[in-house]
């Protein structure tokens, strides 16, 4: 079985160093390329965070280039810090990596990897600032699949009542990306926000030998905090961007999916909002519009076997 070559574009903090983990471990594909966005911490931060995580898994030879400080649209002012804490990882003390981000920009990142690797995916765990620079950029390699995690439809959002975070940071790049004729699945808060880690999985975890389970076990707590009380009654979190890293592998398919183009409102009290032209009984408020279409898994998703 061939291993799916896969680029992660990320703004590194907890659920993205999950991701990481779970793809690193992941027999079903093999990271090829990391490249960071300002969100959740700054890009230069959450490229420092890649690579210490790399570091401690043993892992030296995978490239991580710095990508875009500010958004599109606005400045990137500060991440979120009451969820990630400071640094990104919770407040952990972990030791700086032993190597450096890669010299080249993002962008010309993807271009040396896509061009490399013809069946290549995109995982997009943090704002879209990168992607959409990607867009606009003439002459660069085709990859094969987008995955995002982003966007809320029939589910509230996570930062306004309408908007989740990654799209509500740059909603002009995810505008862009949105348009694109690129094969995209959107992995939506409608999915991520029912998949959970409890305290339980935590103790579990915690019992498991090694330096990444220990360090993402020593990052866990900060998350729960945040959570609990606040968004779920109890001592859990969501796992948002663990879930689409699964969906990117392709170990989860989605049973309640919509084919349709994405619009991203861009000003107001609804900047961020994510709205499908694709009508359900939850969705009375969608309209039709011209663009790309984009595949947005909205209901349960369940495990199936790897065909790649």
């Amino acid at each position: 079985m061939s291993r799916r070559p896969i680029l992660v574009d990320c703004d590194t903090g907890i659920d993205d160093a999950l991701a990481l983990a779970y793809l690193l471990a992941e027999p079903a594909v093999e990271i090829v390329g990391v490249t960071t966005v300002s969100g959740n911490t700054d890009a230069a931060r959450g490229a420092a965070n890649t690579l210490t995580l790399f570091d401690l898994a043993g892992v030296h030879d995978i490239p991580v280039a710095v990508g875009a400080h500010h958004f599109r649209g606005r400045d990137y002012a500060g991440g979120a810090p009451h969820v990630h804490g400071e640094d990104g990882v919770g407040g952990i003390a972990w030791a700086a990596a032993d190597r450096s981000p890669d010299t080249r920009a993002a962008v010309e990142l993807i271009d040396h990897l896509a061009a490399r690797h013809p069946d290549l995916t995109v995982l997009a765990l943090g704002p879209l600032t990168n992607l959409a620079a990607y867009a606009e950029t003439p002459g660069v390699a085709a990859f094969d699949r987008l995955v995002v995690m982003g966007g809320a439809f029939a589910h509230s959002g996570n930062v306004t009542a309408w908007a989740e975070a990654n799209i509500h940071n740059d909603p002009e790049s995810a505008a862009v990306v949105f348009a694109q004729d690129w094969d995209t699945t959107l992995v939506p808060l409608d999915v991520t926000m029912t998949q959970t880690l409890d305290a339980t999985d935590l103790v579990r975890l915690e019992a498991i030998p090694g330096a990444v389970p220990q360090a993402l076990a020593a990052m866990l707590p900060a998350y729960l905090d945040f959570y609990e009380g606040r968004v779920f009654p109890d001592r859990r979190c969501a796992l948002h961007d663990p879930l689409a890293a699964m969906v990117a592998a392709g170990v989860l398919r989605g049973v309640s999916v919509a084919a349709g183009q994405v619009e991203v409102r861009l000003a107001g009290g609804e900047r961020g909002r994510t709205v499908s032209s694709r009508a359900s009984s939850t969705q009375r408020w969608v309209r039709g519009m011209e663009g790309s279409a984009v595949e947005v898994l909205l209901g349960r998703l369940e495990a199936r076997e790897w065909v790649g």
